[in-house]
């Protein structure tokens, strides 16, 4: 089974597989994010942001993160970087606004 994956990814070694399995997880994530937001934003006929959403961008930013850094592909990690700043401004902004509420 290995063998067949390392050759249908064209991979050369069972940690680079399990690399595009770390990617495929990031990606997952940020398709998660956009499905999540798509359907709160059809139930309430509005377009709207859940916080779900900025905890799937982390995540997925973080993972894409390592995996960029594991390629040394220093594009995808500036990108991936500033990404995961905004992720977490995002959350810091929600839970003062939550404190503040309270």
């Amino acid at each position: 089974m290995i063998e067949w994956l390392r050759d249908l990814f064209d991979v050369g070694s069972t940690a680079e597989l399990i690399w595009i399995g770390i990617g495929l997880a990031g990606q997952l994530m940020f398709t998660m994010r956009m499905l999540v937001q798509w359907i709160v934003s059809e139930r309430q006929r509005k377009s709207v942001v859940p916080i779900a959403f900025w905890y799937f961008s982390l995540l997925g930013g973080l993972i894409l993160l390592s995996y960029a850094i594991y390629r040394k592909d220093p594009v995808f990690i500036l990108g991936q970087a500033f990404g995961v700043v905004v992720y977490v401004r995002n959350l810091w902004l929600l839970q003062a606004e939550k404190r503040a509420n309270s």
